[in-house]
């Protein structure tokens, strides 16, 4: 890949980085809403699902607009990689945020509440789970919003590394001679 190419599958991938970011972020949001709304919960497990197909749309706009229909494996895999560590770091930054100045406790005191309802104690005591459970509450009480942050910015950079294969394996196009 020659420096002109690199530098043009870079702008692409920060561009998609950011739509992805958003489309992480949107369902972060709902998730955190969905705490309480049911529908909101399934469009932030719909919106968290639909990450690989959404790269995969993108890619294909990269290879058909900005390669003109041909792209390789590796620079199919490079970009979606890229892709995940740009967006994965708008997230974190917002997540962070979110957690620093926005949050107050309200997830963890949701988990409790739902931990702390009748269906909640009966289950935990029939699966002998209370004591971990709590413990996992009180764990996530002392977790600093950086750490939350850098958690799931490593998860997502790995998540881009892990589909990245085979998102690239279906979407790389060779030129036909």
């Amino acid at each position: 890949m020659t420096a002109p190419e690199y530098i043009q599958l870079k702008a692409y991938a920060r561009q998609d980085g950011f739509f992805l970011a958003m489309l992480w972020i949107a369902s972060f949001a709902s998730y955190i809403v969905g705490l309480t709304n049911q529908t909101l919960a399934m469009a932030a497990m719909l919106m968290a699902v639909m990450t690989p197909f959404f790269v995969a749309s993108r890619l294909r706009k990269f290879r058909d607009y900005g390669l003109e229909g041909v792209i390789s494996f590796g620079r199919s895999y490079a970009y979606i990689i890229f892709v995940f560590f740009y967006g994965a770091i708008l997230l974190a930054v917002a997540q962070y945020l979110y957690f620093a100045y926005m949050d107050n406790g309200y997830l963890v005191n949701s988990f409790a509440k739902m931990i702390g309802s009748e269906e909640g104690r009966v289950m935990l005591e029939q699966y002998g789970m209370a004591k971990v459970v709590n413990d996992g509450l009180a764990e996530m009480a002392m977790t600093r919003p950086i750490d939350y942050a850098l958690n799931i910015l490593t998860i997502n950079i790995s998540l881009g590394f892990i589909l990245g294969l085979p998102i690239a394996l279906i979407m790389q196009k060779r030129k036909i001679e």
